[in-house]
């Protein structure tokens, strides 16, 4: 029986093989959800998907696009609003 943190379904659940040749199962926690366009919604390209301590590993080049806006606007969205801020 698993420890009861185990036992909810926030845990993913992964077979591993071991090199003893017995498949051993191992608890993983889940990857977060995919990043949003914060107007459009549309999924963000450039921005990995992982839990905090794996971002924090990358460097901050590799965290978002490097552009205004990066990771939180998508380039269209980005390019309209650049447009409205230019002919403000």
């Amino acid at each position: 029986m698993p420890a009861n943190r185990y036992r909810s379904r926030s845990y993913k659940r992964v077979y591993k093989n071991t090199p003893g040749g017995e498949n051993v199962l191992r608890y993983k926690k889940k990857k977060p959800s995919k990043h949003v366009c914060a107007e459009c919604g549309k999924l963000l390209h450039g921005v990995p998907r992982g839990r905090p301590y794996e971002i924090n590993k990358l460097a901050k080049s590799h965290k978002r696009p490097n552009r205004p806006y990066g990771g939180y606007l998508c380039s269209s969205c980005a390019r309209k609003h650049f447009k409205n801020e230019a002919r403000k």
